[in-house]
């Protein structure tokens, strides 16, 4: 079996359990296969931390869960020093539920910023520093942060900092009426304890992927056009007189990074080894509609970022 065919066995294992959710299971295998981090946001049930769950059950991982709240502290999260009198350095590091492979951060919003930015540090450059010392993370690392886009009493809003760490944004909706029974069929299915499969894909390969990943070709041309979209984000009155009023700050340089890594491995896993137009189409919302920051005009139009974003596309040339 090929590394493809070990993805795409994950990909369908993960489709029998989280139902009508297809498109968010490749985006995730996609955040994962780019060593990034994903942030999920939709409403209450609607399989944001079963999909995670269900990834961790068919993927040889670990997984921990943090459940966010106000009263969380920064070494709830990252782990702490502990005296230990009798050991020669008295005091011990206690890792946090952090050092693990999948780490599922449950209603991230809900928890200050404080305790936020205690996973500035993993996210980006794979290590935590307590008490002066670093720790670094396993291997395989990645963090999965869920939110409810519309309960917002009680929640802190994600500073931009840490929205640009995550690589994509994706945005879960309502299944359709077929899937939705299914659904329901599925869940009487699990309550009489028929479980599925306990087989698990190896973590090698993940990162075998990741070789492979690395040598899908980008042309000069797809490269123009990546970039083009990242520029109209800047320089929006360059290109359209409604993005300029739309727009107030374009995306990072990160931004160019994730889309990049999310196009490469959108062409791989659809066994091609280029990058064509549509494969940076198909991840250009998720990469950055968390990444614009809309005007006050907009905002008062109601526009969303993925309507700016659909501008964009218009305005900007295939090479």
């Amino acid at each position: 079996m090929t590394t493809l065919d070990q993805v795409k066995l994950l990909k369908k294992r993960m489709g029998d359990n989280v139902i009508g959710q297809q498109d968010v299971i490749e985006k995730i295998l996609v955040g994962l296969l780019t060593d990034g981090n994903v942030l999920l946001e939709g409403l209450p049930g609607l399989a944001k931390t079963r999909a995670v769950k269900s990834l961790a059950h068919h993927l040889e991982c670990k997984l921990s869960r943090i459940q966010f709240t106000p009263d969380l502290l920064p070494a709830d999260v990252t782990g702490t020093e502990i005296y230990q009198p009798q050991s020669a350095e008295h005091f011990i590091f206690q890792p946090g539920p952090i050092f693990s492979n999948l780490v599922l951060a449950d209603e991230i919003n809900r928890a200050p910023a404080k305790v936020q930015s205690a996973l500035l540090e993993a996210m980006e450059e794979r290590q935590v520093s307590v008490a002066g010392k670093t720790h670094k993370m396993e291997p395989l690392f990645m963090v999965l942060a869920t939110q409810n886009p519309i309960e917002q009493e009680g929640t802190y809003p994600l500073p931009e900092a840490q929205l640009d760490r995550f690589v994509m944004k994706i945005q879960i909706t309502y299944p359709d009426n077929d899937s939705e029974i299914r659904i329901v069929r599925l869940v009487r299915e699990e309550a009489k304890g028929q479980e599925a499969t306990n087989e698990t894909i190896p973590q090698q390969a993940i990162f075998d992927a990741r070789k492979e990943i690395n040598g899908v070709n980008v042309s000069e041309a797809a490269e123009k056009y990546l970039t083009g979209i990242i520029t109209a984000t800047r320089y929006p009155d360059q290109f359209s007189k409604d993005l300029q009023r739309w727009l107030s700050y374009g995306a990072s340089p990160r931004g160019s990074i994730g889309l990049d890594r999310c196009a490469r491995t959108i062409a791989w896993m659809d066994a091609r080894d280029y990058v064509t137009p549509e494969d940076i189409r198909y991840a250009v919302h998720d990469v950055l509609r968390h990444r614009i920051i809309l005007s006050y005009e907009a905002n008062v139009a109601k526009m969303s970022a993925d309507d700016v974003i659909d501008e964009l596309l218009k305005v900007v040339a295939v090479v």
